[in-house]
């Protein structure tokens, strides 16, 4: 049994077992994506989101 979660209608993220949330979609993977050393498209990835204003650098700062 994997880990999956789904958000609710209160915009809360709910973790589960179950392969479908209680509002009958389907839930998504907890765990991230595995890393590879070796990645060939990160270079792709980088200047895609550098692109679109995707970049934590290219948000608002953060006030602390």
């Amino acid at each position: 049994m994997y880990l999956q979660c789904y958000i609710n209608e209160k915009g809360e993220k709910v973790y589960t077992t179950k392969k479908e949330s209680r509002l009958g979609t389907a839930t998504e993977s907890a765990h991230p994506a595995r890393f590879s050393p070796d990645d060939k498209y990160s270079k792709e990835r980088v200047l895609l989101k550098k692109r679109f204003g995707l970049l934590p650098t290219q948000g608002a700062p953060v006030k602390y």
